[in-house]
């Protein structure tokens, strides 16, 4: 099969650069003495996450609960589901682990502690959970410095049905640096940040085995981790457009792409309309849209539910195709333009489709 034949639109996955991502990440934390725990919200492949840890390799991140089972399923049990915990999900977890998963979970709220620490004993299992540290994104996660930090270790390091394995933290603003001097600092904040919240649990005589932080820019960019003992980048697999916008990567490296058909055009060269929209592409927009075409000049500059409108991209191009011919997309946001679909065709750097992976979508 070759990508002509597909129907569109489909995600195309190159293996050539897929790789390449893999093995400049594996020597990141190589180089800087710390395990790769890879996130795999980006890619939700069993076949990613083997290439991406290597044969007998184990321990990975994820964002649901069905991706912890989908890659227990697939041999991997060495999980951290990193999305603070519900009690609601605490039966749905102690199944997994009756079942080999040894799975971590994350929190930054005492309640949520202490349901851990006394579901676990009514479920009969013992809930490994890291507290989540907000090293400067904003998202989520108690502060280093301040007495939360020191509450929820208390509650989850006493159980019964829980213990303190660590703390977890996602330096998220890295995505906004407008510089590589900028990811470098944020980088030296995350981890100086995490340290911090270990050192004060264990000065406490609490326990702190993991210290665990994330994001693709501050991986590639970060000067050290001293006191960090591992890290979960998750986009590096296939890389974007916001990737290669802040210079983490260049567009060679963007490994995913959404093949897509013209449906319509302008005789002027002045546009053109593809059978993927929103639904393909997801809505992310960046200065190129939502979108830019593969090897040409142009851009997806407006979406709707099934049809991208495609414009040059530069002063006097033109968009010079006919209806029937076949564009590739690359992603702004990778993580949400795979999200929308169901398998990889894989390329090995060419047109022919050499195999089909599967993807574990929705929750």
């Amino acid at each position: 099969m070759r990508l002509e034949d597909l129907p569109t639109p489909a995600l195309v996955l190159d293996k050539r650069a897929l790789t390449r991502n893999l093995e400049r990440m594996q020597a990141r934390a190589k180089a800087l003495g710390v395990r790769l725990r890879p996130h795999l919200k980006t890619a939700k492949s069993a076949k990613v996450a083997r290439m991406a840890l290597g044969e007998g390799g184990d321990g990975l991140t994820v964002s649901t609960l069905k991706e912890a089972r989908y890659f227990l399923e697939h041999g991997f049990r060495d999980i951290t589901y990193a999305v603070g915990l519900v009690p609601s999900k605490l039966e749905e977890a102690a199944q997994l682990m009756r079942e080999g998963c040894d799975l971590k979970l994350i929190t930054d709220d005492a309640d949520a502690a202490r349901a851990a620490a006394k579901r676990g004993a009514e479920l009969g299992v013992v809930f490994k959970v890291m507290i989540e540290i907000d090293s400067g994104g904003g998202r989520a996660g108690v502060f280093a410095e301040e007495e939360p930090l020191m509450e929820i270790g208390r509650i989850l390091a006493a159980g019964p049905g829980s213990t303190l394995h660590g703390i977890l933290t996602h330096a998220g603003q890295s995505y906004s640096c407008p510089s590589t001097n900028d990811i470098v600092a944020v980088a030296e904040v995350e981890r100086s940040k995490a340290v911090l919240a270990a050192n004060r649990l264990r000065e406490a005589g609490l326990p702190c085995p993991v210290v665990s932080v994330g994001s693709t820019p501050t991986a590639l960019f970060a000067r050290r981790m001293d006191g960090v003992t591992e890290m979960r980048p998750g986009v590096f697999v296939f890389m974007d457009l916001f990737q290669s916008g802040l210079g983490v990567c260049s567009e060679d490296d963007i490994a995913v792409s959404v093949l897509a058909s013209v449906v319509g055009h302008r005789p002027d060269g002045s546009k053109a309309m593809i059978d993927a929209g929103a639904l393909a592409l997801s809505q992310d927009q960046s200065i190129d849209g939502f979108g830019r075409i593969l090897g040409k000049p142009w851009r997806v500059a407006k979406v709707s539910q099934e049809h991208g409108h495609v414009y040059p991209a530069e002063a006097g191009a033109k968009v010079e195709i006919a209806v029937g011919d076949r564009v590739r997309v690359l992603p702004n946001h990778v993580c949400m333009m795979a999200a929308m679909h169901d398998r990889y065709h894989v390329v090995d750097g060419g047109d022919e489709v050499v195999e089909v992976w599967d993807r574990c979508n929705r929750w």
